[in-house]
């Protein structure tokens, strides 16, 4: 059923208070404000890491109402914190989702997502899981819409980074019964970012990334939620990850729940890697299917002309001599090389060439972010402009 409509937006009259510098006693940010599309001038943009890099921004909110599921329009204000009942269903049982959107600003200065249907989809059917309410393409479509074009100015200058837009699809009534929240919010909000693995290394080339198995702890499995975005399924991560990096990791890869024999994926990212000059990335299932990594499988496949096998893709396999080279991908680690993998019986390592990557991952890494920054053909349609 089609749940709404919105279009683009205006700051409202509180948010333009607010950002003329009267923010409201929850609030204790400044949200700069910007006639211009042009990117905040004086600002680091070289500085950039992966994180909440300012709060100088506004956010989005729309709420589906309790009796009849229609949502509201988008209400555009200065990022704050938001009023939520300590017995919402968010945080009592979990009944939250979110989502991982890039826009970049291209060569040509146009302000771009890129393929957000997808995420509006896989949003969508985690929601259903989660007895959120549904709504439409063009609903989603048209909040993203009013998000970029109210932080237009935090999109960083082409090739320095992106703006990363972070939509969560929460219950948030408040109640003590186990039972999903009869409203639904979706809130939008983002922040400039660089790169998710700070890994420059020297000659300008990246420094593959480190990683160790997880052999006590399982991601996700067979029959439940791994292949959802739900908010629950990061935290039992953060000590694994902990303990991994405290050991000079950068994070963890995670075997099958059943067996402990096959990759499944690393925390936030999925896996590839090139055996025999075939590729081979786990099968979905238990896993997250990523926009990237359904991006990668059709430019690797149409435009690499390589076979990519979608399977069971053993560990063996992986520390074999025979494969050649293994990386990452995401929204947020985009193409990442991999130059180490540990287990308690043993290491596989790979050595590349002083760009950091293997011939695969470095191919992938400039196409997928040719077409990102707008200085490749867009011939799938994949980037959606904002207006």
């Amino acid at each position: 059923m089609l749940l709404g409509r919105v279009g683009r937006l205006g700051l409202s009259v509180a948010s333009r208070r607010c950002a003329s510098g009267s923010v409201g006693a929850a609030s204790s940010f400044r949200f700069f404000s910007s006639s211009s599309r042009d990117p905040v001038p004086g600002y680091d943009w070289d500085a950039l890491g992966f994180g909440l890099n300012t709060k100088d921004t506004a956010m989005v909110i729309l709420t589906s109402d309790e009796e009849t599921g229609e949502w509201s329009e988008a209400k555009v204000s200065p990022y704050a914190p938001m009023m939520i009942e300590p017995s919402a269903v968010a945080l009592n049982y979990g009944q939250a989702l979110f989502e991982g959107v890039k826009a970049y600003r291209t060569a040509d200065d146009r302000l771009v997502v890129f393929r957000p249907q997808e995420n509006c989809r896989r949003m969508r059917e985690g929601g259903a899981r989660y007895a959120l309410a549904d709504f439409d393409e063009e609903m989603f479509l048209g909040a993203l819409d009013t998000f970029v074009d109210a932080n237009a100015h935090w999109v960083p200058p082409a090739g320095k980074g992106a703006l990363y837009i972070r939509p969560l699809l929460m219950g948030l009534t408040g109640q003590l019964g186990v039972a999903p929240s009869a409203e639904t919010t979706l809130c939008i909000y983002g922040s400039p970012v660089g790169d998710y693995f700070k890994n420059t290394g020297a000659g300008g080339g990246v420094t593959p990334i480190k990683l160790l198995i997880s052999e006590e702890h399982d991601r996700a499995a067979p029959k439940g939620v791994g292949s959802t975005k739900a908010a629950g399924n990061y935290a039992p991560c953060f000590t694994v990850q902990k303990a991994a990096r405290e050991k000079g990791y950068n994070d963890v890869l995670y075997l099958d729940a059943a067996t402990n024999t096959y990759v499944e994926e690393v925390a936030a990212s999925n896996f590839f890697c090139v055996r025999d000059g075939v590729v081979h990335t786990p099968a979905l299932g238990t896993i997250l299917g990523g926009i990237t990594r359904l991006s990668a499988i059709e430019l690797l496949r149409e435009d690499y002309g390589v076979q990519v096998v979608e399977g069971k893709v053993s560990i063996e396999d992986v520390f074999s001599d025979s494969t050649s080279e293994a990386f990452c991908v995401g929204t947020a680690a985009v193409v990442s090389p991999i130059g180490t993998i540990d287990r308690s019986s043993g290491s596989k390592q790979w050595s590349y060439d002083e760009s950091g990557y293997g011939p695969v991952g470095k191919w992938l890494f400039d196409a997928l972010t040719g077409i990102q920054k707008g200085t490749s053909e867009d011939s799938r349609g994949w980037l959606y402009e904002v207006k």
